[in-house]
C-alpha cells in the first residue's frame, strides 16, 4: 500500500496566518494526506488548535522588521539555520507539496522546497501580498488568494480560492441571523487574537453614549489585552453594561452566530469568519498594517453594504456610537447587511485550496 502523500504547511506566528493553515490541515487529513506544520516558536503557540495528527516541526526563523540592532544582525543567521534544518527534513521525508501561508517562519520550508525543486505554492490571505509572499510569489508554482482582487507583483498570476475557515466556523456557516429588536442583543468586539487597545479605549465609551433603551439591552463580549481588561471591565460596569472581557475567546464561531453586530479589525481571517457565518460588521482597519492591507481587506464587505468601515483617524466615541445605533435600531438594514456578508463568504474555500494542492501534486507526479 502506497504511503499517504505529505503536505508541509508553513505558517507564521499570528492567527491571521495560522487559522487558514489549520483549516487546510483539517481538510487534507480528511482526504488521507499526512500533514506537517512548519513554524517557529512563536507560531507554535497557535498550534494547539491543529488536529493531533499534524506533526509540528519547529524551525529557526527571524524577522528583519522587529527587535534591536543585534536581533536584526542575527536574523540572516537564524533564517539560514532554519533553511538548513528544512533541507535535511525535506530530503529525508519528501513532501508532495509545500504550502506557505506567509510570515517569516515560512521562509525555511519554502526556501528548502525551492532549492530541492519540490512543488510549492502560496496562500495570501490579504488584499496586498505580505513581504515574504511577495518575495516567493515569482518562485512558486501557484499563488492562491483569499481576498479578491489582490494586488500582485508584475507577472504573477493567482487563483481566487477565498480564505479557508476552521471546521468550527464551517459548522456555523449561514447560521440564521436574528436581527436587532426589543430583546437582549449581543455585540461582539474582536481586535485580533490579543485584542486592540484602540477598541478598548473607544468601544466602552461608544456603548455608554447609546440611548438608554438600547444600551440596557446589550450584552458585550470583547477581546482586550490582558493589561487593559480591568479598566475595560470597569468602564462597562460604570455604564451598567453586561460585559465579558477576555484576551482571547476560543468559541468565536458560536459568539459570531449569536451576535447582532460585530465590531472588528479587518484581518483576513476575521473577515472570512464574519462573512461565512454572515453578520453585520463595523470594521476598524489597523492603520499600521503593512501596505494598509486591512483597508484593502474591508473593501469587498463595504461594497456589498455588509459592513461599515471607520478609519482609525476618524474613530471616536461619538462616531462609533452613531454607527452602532444606526445598525441596532434598523432591523431591516441589519438583515440586509447580514445577507450581504454571506454573499461575500466563500464557504468552500478549503475545498478550492485542496483542489489546487492536489492538482499541483498530480502535475508534478506525472512530470
Amino acid at each position: 500500500m502506497a504511503e499517504a502523500p505529505l503536505a508541509i504547511i508553513a505558517a507564521g506566528g499570528t492567527g491571521g496566518h495560522m487559522f487558514p493553515a489549520q483549516a487546510l490541515a483539517e481538510g487534507l487529513l480528511a482526504r488521507g494526506w499526512r500533514v506537517v506544520l512548519s513554524t517557529d516558536a512563536r507560531g507554535a503557540r497557535f498550534a494547539g488548535g491543529f488536529p493531533p495528527e499534524v506533526e509540528l516541526r519547529r524551525v529557526s526563523a527571524a524577522s528583519f522588521a522587529r527587535g534591536g540592532a543585534l536581533e536584526k544582525l542575527l536574523a540572516p543567521l537564524r533564517i539560514a539555520a532554519g533553511v538548513a534544518t528544512a533541507l535535511v527534513s525535506q530530503r529525508r521525508d519528501r513532501p508532495a507539496v509545500v504550502i506557505g501561508f506567509g510570515g517569516y517562519p515560512t521562509i525555511p520550508a519554502l526556501a528548502a522546497a525551492w532549492v530541492l525543486r519540490l512543488p510549492r505554492m502560496l496562500h495570501e490571505q490579504n488584499g496586498v501580498l505580505g513581504r515574504v509572499n511577495r518575495l516567493f510569489a515569482p518562485r512558486v508554482d501557484a499563488v492562491a488568494c483569499g481576498t479578491w482582487p489582490t494586488e500582485l507583483p508584475a507577472g504573477v498570476e493567482a487563483v481566487h480560492t477565498g480564505n479557508p475557515v476552521r471546521a468550527a466556523v464551517l459548522a456555523r456557516a449561514g447560521a440564521g441571523y436574528i436581527p436587532p429588536g426589543d430583546y437582549p442583543m449581543s455585540l461582539l468586539v474582536m481586535g485580533g487574537s490579543q485584542g486592540a487597545r484602540i477598541l478598548s479605549d473607544t468601544v466602552p465609551e461608544a456603548v455608554a453614549r447609546l440611548p438608554e433603551a438600547l444600551r440596557t439591552r446589550l450584552r458585550v463580549a470583547q477581546q482586550a489585552r490582558a493589561e487593559d481588561i480591568e479598566r475595560v471591565r470597569a468602564a462597562y460596569a460604570e455604564s451598567g453594561i453586561d460585559a465579558e472581557i477576555a484576551p482571547f475567546f476560543d468559541d468565536i464561531p458560536a459568539r459570531l452566530s449569536e451576535a447582532q453586530l460585530v465590531i472588528s479589525r479587518a484581518g483576513a481571517s476575521s473577515l472570512a469568519d464574519i462573512s461565512v457565518i454572515g453578520r453585520p460588521a463595523i470594521l476598524i482597519p489597523y492603520v499600521h498594517a503593512a501596505n494598509d492591507h486591512q483597508s484593502a481587506n474591508a473593501r469587498a464587505l463595504v461594497k456589498a453594504e455588509a459592513a461599515i468601515s471607520i478609519p482609525e483617524a476618524r474613530l471616536d466615541g461619538d462616531t462609533l456610537a452613531t454607527q452602532i445605533e444606526a445598525v441596532l435600531t434598523n432591523p431591516e438594514a441589519a438583515q440586509r447587511m447580514a445577507a450581504g456578508a454571506l454573499r461575500c463568504g466563500v464557504a468552500d474555500a478549503t475545498d478550492r485550496l485542496i483542489e489546487l494542492v492536489e492538482s499541483l501534486a498530480r502535475e508534478r507526479s506525472k512530470a
